[in-house]
């Protein structure tokens, strides 16, 4: 079985959309899903530097129409297990499934990250990655300084959130055998302090149709399998202000018996925790054009 998997935010990176533009009708596709958007996806992804582009408003839709621009060129998931995303890379795989047509991802996604980046500015919050340790200490650690475990990737691997002056204090007393990274985002996502994003999704989301999926998603709110279309875009509302876990989205996979992962771009960062976690497993991460050949091989001989 193979699975695709959407990055969230953070794996973009200046420029890493110019070469797929070389590809027969990718740019006329970017510019549709700019329109949407209201952002311009093309600029963004070929000539816009690193502060840009790290930009909450700016960086979900980057990531969203990045991934269906190459949903596109691969020709589709309908071979596909089971489709997956981290955090905003949900919408990317839910669009993907056949649940939200193009154009209401885009403008869902470029609300999700307005309004991501509106409740990050009322309140000094941030994220930091604590690397190492014993997992149940450090998620005791997290606790104890009254933040959010916000992204559980995977164990040795999560992301804690909440005020500045509580990561600091984590950073100054951290677990045993254990790193905290600051991350440099905006703000404490997938935390309560999201609340606001919420909101306006929930009204946002209310407002459309969307089909059931094609393709099963796995949700990253707690591994469990969806089909149903309402479902699925609840599940992506309330996230905004959930934590992210990952680590139940690798144990699916492992149950589901994945063989093959894909990661649409930009990848990288998915690829690399299912390295450590689902031994055995042929990984692929589609950074440019030029993946797209052996991404097809992969699925035609790991299709059931």
């Amino acid at each position: 079985m193979i699975i695709i998997v959407c990055p969230g935010q953070g794996s973009q990176t200046p420029g890493f959309l110019a070469p797929w533009l070389e590809l027969p009708g990718a740019r006329e596709h970017l510019t549709a899903l700019s329109d949407a958007a209201g952002v311009d996806l093309v600029a963004h992804g070929t000539t816009s530097d690193e502060d840009t582009i790290k930009d909450t408003a700016v960086a979900q839709p980057l990531l969203v129409g990045a991934g269906l621009l190459a949903v596109r060129a691969l020709g589709g998931t309908s071979r596909v297990g089971a489709l997956a995303g981290h955090s905003v890379g949900e919408i990317t795989a839910a669009a993907a499934a056949g649940v939200l047509a193009e154009d209401d991802a885009m403008r869902l996604v470029a609300l999700r990250g307005r309004e991501m980046a509106q409740a990050s500015a009322a309140t000094p919050t941030g994220m930091s990655a604590v690397v190492g340790g014993d997992p149940t200490e450090v998620l005791a650690a997290i606790e104890s300084h009254g933040l959010t475990p916000a992204n559980v990737n995977a164990a040795g691997q999560v992301v804690a959130a909440g005020e500045l002056d509580a990561l600091a204090a984590l950073a100054a007393e951290p677990p045993t055998r254990a790193r905290v990274i600051p991350l440099k985002v905006a703000g404490a996502f997938h935390t309560s302090f999201m609340q606001p994003a919420v909101d306006a999704l929930a009204s946002a989301a209310g407002d459309l149709s969307p089909a059931d999926a094609a393709v099963p998603l796995v949700s990253n709110r707690d591994g469990e399998v969806v089909t149903d279309g309402r479902e699925v875009l609840d599940r992506i509302v309330a996230q905004v202000s959930n934590p992210v876990r990952w680590d139940l989205c690798s144990d699916r996979f492992a149950a589901l018996g994945v063989t093959a992962i894909i990661e649409l771009p930009p990848a990288g960062t998915l690829v690399g925790l299912a390295k450590r976690a689902l031994k055995g497993v042929e990984l692929l991460a589609v950074k440019g054009p030029e993946d797209l050949d052996a991404a097809r091989t992969l699925i035609e001989e790991h299709s059931a």
